[in-house]
Parts: structure tokens; sequence; C-alpha cells
């Protein structure tokens, strides 16, 4: 047995329903909390270089905060998540409507996507870490997606300092399917600054290029010679108020990047950010074939986390794992359509470590 497991009652809705904490731990120094209000990730503490632990992701104090919340902090989001052009898609030859929650677009899910729900869960110690694998159960017509779709979400804090996270789904009829954690980090602390020093490299040589209404327009485009290119380690604020339109359309970052084709199967390498000061570094390893890089443009200071202080725009940045935004209305990008008799996969892994020379 590696680590431990708790869970705690955390509160409940207007309705009674309770709200369950789970925490992680890895007996190493770094521990988890997950919540099954939005399945999501709640806090991350890691150790810096000197030993010094930090919660890394940004999420709140109560649940009543988390009720309220309108960031996604830490959520699962779906059963889309990202965006859907004007909320319609077809299948089959049968159109589908969607609730009109960003703009004129659909995102994450609707009005009371997964980030929304409460799930059930159990949890266990098996030998590779402690794990929480929580379920949910979405109905047919639920935000206007047609199927019975089940699904399973499961953490597992591992020894060695990651915390993967493996989807599963199935369902009655074919429907379109996108899950992603929406988790926010800041490597230095959440509540900390800026994340403009953290040292970010995507393995992607393109991005595909958003309209107005961050809406992908269909082309891919190399990241070469733009401020998107993070094939190289390179600082997130370096380029971020650089005059490029889709910077401006954006307000920063808010782009999926194309990651490089993956024929194994396996979870590979997507991402790495290093935060020079604590030392702390992240690797993101996935299935998907697509990371939604954002750096909290929305954030205006409304926000307050379990630090009591306020988030502001690029206090945090995301790396959303998915499949490309709007893919039902796009046939060239990778299939997002799950049809009966189909299981859907997907893993995502954050692995993390210290730089002794952080500091």
């Amino acid at each position: 047995m590696t680590g431990s497991l708790d869970r705690t009652r955390w509160g409940a809705l207007s309705d009674g329903t309770a709200v369950d904490r789970f925490t992680l731990e890895n007996g190493k120094g770094t521990s988890a909390e997950v919540i099954t209000y939005g399945a999501r990730l709640a806090a991350l503490h890691l150790p810096d270089c000197a030993g010094v632990s930090a919660n890394v992701v940004l999420g709140y104090a109560s649940l009543a905060e988390y009720l309220a919340d309108d960031a996604s902090f830490g959520a699962t989001v779906g059963r889309y998540a990202n965006r859907i052009a004007g909320g319609r898609f077809a299948i089959d030859g049968t159109s589908y409507s969607l609730a009109l929650n960003n703009g004129p677009n659909s995102i994450h899910g609707g009005l009371k996507g997964f980030s929304k729900k409460v799930w059930q869960a159990d949890g266990a110690v098996p030998s590779e870490g402690p794990t929480v694998a929580l379920h949910y159960v979405s109905a047919d017509g639920e935000e206007g997606y047609p199927g019975r779709l089940s699904i399973e979400v499961r953490y597992t804090l591992t020894a060695a300092d990651g915390l993967r996270i493996d989807y599963t789904a199935s369902t009655d009829k074919p429907t379109v399917l996108n899950l992603t954690n929406h988790s926010y980090f800041n490597l230095a602390g959440e509540g900390s600054g800026d994340i403009y020093g953290h040292a970010l490299m995507i393995a992607a040589d393109a991005f595909t290029p958003a309209d107005a209404t961050a809406i992908p327009t269909g082309e891919i485009r190399s990241v070469a010679g733009t401020p998107f290119d993070f094939r190289e380690e390179t600082p997130i604020g370096a380029r971020i108020r650089d005059p490029d339109e889709q910077l401006l359309l954006g307000r920063g970052y808010d782009h999926n990047f194309v990651l490089r084709p993956n024929s194994s199967g396996e979870a590979r390498l997507a991402a790495r950010v290093r935060e020079p000061r604590s030392g702390r570094v992240m690797q993101v390893l996935t299935t998907e074939p697509g990371v939604q890089l954002y750096t909290a443009n929305a954030l205006n200071g409304r926000h307050r986390g379990p630090s009591g202080r306020a988030y502001r725009q690029s206090d945090s940045f995301c790396l959303e794992t998915q499949h490309f935004p709007n893919s039902p209305n796009q046939p060239s990008f990778p299939s997002t359509l799950l049809r009966p008799g189909e299981t859907f996969r997907s893993r995502t892994e954050y692995r993390f470590s210290v730089d002794p020379k952080g500091r």
C-alpha cells in the first residue's frame, strides 16, 4: 500500500444532497483534494526546492463558493468541453440544439454541465497509490445532448508524484463527447501573483486560430514565427502582449494547440512548465490530440481563493487536454463522435518534480 486516503463530508446542496471531499496523500509530501461536486480537483499541495509546500491550483475555501463558481475551477467539464459554434451540431442527419452560454456559442456542456453535478464516488489505496473513482450518468437529452451517457473519472496520486486522471464513458445513442479537467495552475502557489515568468514548452507544431467568438476557423496554422511557438521553453509572458491578432481577440492565450500525432495510444508528453523561483516542474502527458492553453484572461478579482487573495487576469494558466473546439462542426478535426458499443477512454497525467536550481 502506498499513501493514504481520507473521505469527509464537506457540505450539502440546498436539497440535502451530500458533497464529500477526498484527500489523497502519497507519503512523500504531495497531496490532492477532490470534491464530488463537479468531480473537481480542489487542491494540490506540492513541496518546492526548499521543501516548503504550497497549493498550486486555484479554488475556494467553501462549498458555497463552488456552487456560485463561473470559472470552472478544477472541474471535470462536459458533455462537451470547450465551445460548439452556435450551440448546434448534427449526427446522422439529426440536428441538436444546445444552450448558448458563451456569447453566440455553447461552452463546457451548457447551463448545468458536469461541473455542476454531484458525482457518486468511492476510494481505495491500491499499490499504485490512492485513487478516487467518480461516476455520473447523464440522461438522454440532458442539456440537449443525445444518449444516456455513463461516465467514470478516476484520480490517482502516484508514489512518483504524478496525478493521473482516467476517463471512461459509454452511450446508448450516438453522441458527441469531449471531457477535460479545468484546473488553473500557479506553480508558485495559488494567490501568489501572475504566471508570466513560468517557463512553458508545448509539444505542438501548429494551433487552431479562432474567430472573435473563440471558435476555430478550421485552419491548422504553424506556430513558427508566431507568439504561439512554445516548442522551446519560453516564459508565458514573453510575447503575451505582442500585437498579434489572435492574442488581441483572446485577450491573451485561449487557444487549442495541435499536439504531434500519437500512434501508440499511450499518454505522451504534451507540455512542460517550470516555475523558476520555487523550482516546481509540471509535465503534462495525455492521449488527447489537443491542449488548450488559457491564461485566465477573464479573472478580474471577483474570485478569492483559500489564501484570501483575489484572483486576477493571468494569475494562473490552464492546460486543458482535449479534442478540438467545435469538432462536431469541423469534419477535418479529429472526431468526437461516440456510438453505442464503443468505449471512450482518455488519460491525462500531471507529473511533478523539483528543479534544485530554483530560488
